[in-house]
Parts: structure tokens; C-alpha cells; sequence
């Protein structure tokens, strides 16, 4: 069957259409993406300012035409952390949900982190063992770990990208600072994730770990998801260290970042960093299958 999934995050909208069916892996057949920025539409009460409201109405509109253009039966649309912090969520889920016709739904952050590790589990299979997953998103950091389908540790931190610089540097505060306090956060969780063992495999997901991947020397994504792609402690630290004296301008012509998502790589740098040094971990590897994919399998699950 024809399904869309509509994933509202603090940075993109993202409508994937994919050709799903139980017993196969999803095929992504259409991508509507539009840069939201809805976390930088929370006012300083942590509301969503009328003009977030308009421009999350207006994506969601599209994405529901798109979807349908596409041929599409069900759309799955959920939110996460930008709508699921703002105080007036209620009215905002509404407001989208009265003008597409959609079912939005928000996302719980433990809900992210366990959708996201079914993802990972699916692609990688049984044979990884214990899984440890980490994914920085534009508000939020998810840590997953288990041996099953179900982690038996699901987390989520407010310590994503976007948050960050726009809280702390973009406010004036510096790297020492933005860096003990992301240390600080990480190393009060850690101890829950790794009360069930040590990982057999250790596996990043989404936008911000594939771009300091690619920037770290990963293949391009042109060479195709199956090709193994690692980011590697060593380089994502050299790195780290650049890009404290780089400009957004200079970080969005590196290979894998894209121009909206420039000014937090600094940021989503020091929050992988710091996971990768607070779980001992030489590398990453990265896993094309994210929240998305994740949302999409239990769905057929449940059929």
C-alpha cells in the first residue's frame, strides 16, 4: 500500500511517501520537505507565535495535497519536540489538524527515542545484539539501548541542535560553557542506558550525525544507504575543534550540511562528541532508517 508519514520536527517538515507492505522494508517513492524552524517560533512565555501557527498550517495543507497527489490511502503525521514544548500545543494541534483535514498527533521524547530504536533494530537485525541509538534532532537528544525490538531504555534530552545554539550560543555564552552543560546532562542519564551492558553496536541516526559524518569523510549519499558509513570519534573531534572559529556561511559549504541547518552544526558537533566520550565509544554508525521508518513499521505491525 501507498502511505505517507508526516514527520513535523523543530527544523523540517518532512512528508515521506513510501510503498509499504508488512514483511518487506518500506520504499521511499516522494520527499516534500520545507524548512519550519518552528523551534525559533516559541515566544519567550514558550508559546508558538501566531506566525509558527501559520506557517506549520500552511506545510501541513501542502503535505496533505502532495500526499494525496501522490496517490496516498493513510497519512501518519505526528510532531515532536518544537510543538510538544510550546505551552499552547493544544491549540496548535488543533489549528493544523481543523484546516488539513490530518490526524497530528505529538510525540512523546521516550516515545521518539523507542520509535526511532525499532528503526535501527529493523535495519540492522538481531544479529547487532545489544544496540545503543543516539539521535540529535533539532530540539532533542534521544538515547535507546536493548537487545529486543523494545529498548528497555528509551531517553529523551533536551539538548538538541537548534535548542542549544539558539539558547546558548546564539546567546552569547561559549563553547566551555555550552560544553559542560551538555556534558553534565548526558553523564546524569548515562548510568540508566548502560545498567543493561555495554553495546555491541553503536548507531547514530538522522540529519545532524549524517551531515558530521559526511563532513568527517563518509560517502555522499549518492553512493546508495547500504554503503557503511561511520562517524569516527577522532575526526568528529578535529572537527569540533574547527568549527569554533567558523562562520555559518563557511560551515554550509562543507559536503552534507545544508544552508538551513549551518548555523547549529556547531552545537549538534558537541552534543555527539560528548555522547561518543560519556559512552566510551571510537565510532558511530550511522543507520539511513530514523523516527520516521520507525512510526511507519509498528503501524504495519498493528494492521
Amino acid at each position: 500500500m501507498r502511505m505517507g508519514v508526516l514527520d513535523i520536527g523543530s527544523n523540517t517538515g518532512h512528508l515521506l511517501v513510501v510503498d509499504a507492505f508488512r514483511g518487506g522494508p518500506p520504499v521511499a517513492a516522494h520527499s516534500y520537505k520545507e524548512p519550519l524552524r518552528l523551534a525559533e517560533h516559541l515566544d519567550a512565555d514558550q508559546a508558538m507565535t501566531p506566525e509558527g501557527v501559520s506557517r506549520l498550517v500552511k506545510y501541513a495543507v501542502e503535505a496533505r495535497s502532495e500526499a494525496e497527489d501522490k496517490g496516498c490511502t493513510t497519512i501518519l503525521a505526528f510532531a515532536t519536540s518544537a510543538v510538544r514544548d510550546a505551552v499552547n500545543v493544544d491549540e496548535v494541534i488543533a489549528s493544523v489538524n481543523q484546516a488539513s483535514g490530518l490526524d497530528l498527533q505529538v510525540l512523546a521524547g521516550p516515545d521518539e527515542a523507542r520509535l526511532t530504536f525499532l528503526a535501527v533494530r529493523r535495519w540492522f537485525g538481531w544479529s547487532a545484539g545489544r544496540l545503543g541509538v543516539f539521535d540529535i534532532g533539532g530540539g532533542s537528544l534521544e538515547i535507546a539501548a536493548g537487545a529486543d525490538e523494545s529498548p528497555d531504555v528509551a531517553q529523551s534530552m533536551a539538548l538538541g541542535a537548534g535548542r542549544l545554539t539558539r539558547e546558548w550560543l546564539a546567546a552569547g555564552r561559549s563553547n566551555a560553557e555550552l560544553r559542560l552543560h551538555v556534558r553534565s546532562r548526558i553523564a546524569d542519564e548515562a548510568g540508566f542506558v548502560l545498567r543493561g551492558g555495554t553495546f555491541d553496536r553503536a548507531v547514530a541516526t538522522s540529519k545532524t550525525f549524517r551531515s558530521l559524518a559526511r563532513i568527517c569523510g563518509a560517502a555522499p549519499s549518492s553512493e546508495g544507504r547500504y554503503v557503511r558509513r561511520v562517524l569516527r570519534k577522532h575526526d568528529l573531534s578535529e572537527l569540533v575543534e574547527q568549527l569554533r572559529t567558523m562562520s555559518p556561511d563557511d560551515v554550509g559549504r562543507l559536503p552534507g550540511v545544508s544552508l538551513d541547518r549551518a548555523h547549529q552544526i556547531q552545537a549538534g558537533a558537541i552534543v555527539a562528541e560528548a555522547a561518543m566520550d560519556l559512552f566510551d565509544l571510537t565510532e558511530l554508525e550511522i543507520c539511513p532508517w530514523a523516527l520516521r521508518e520507525g512510526v511507519l513499521l509498528e503501524h504495519l505491525d498493528g494492521l
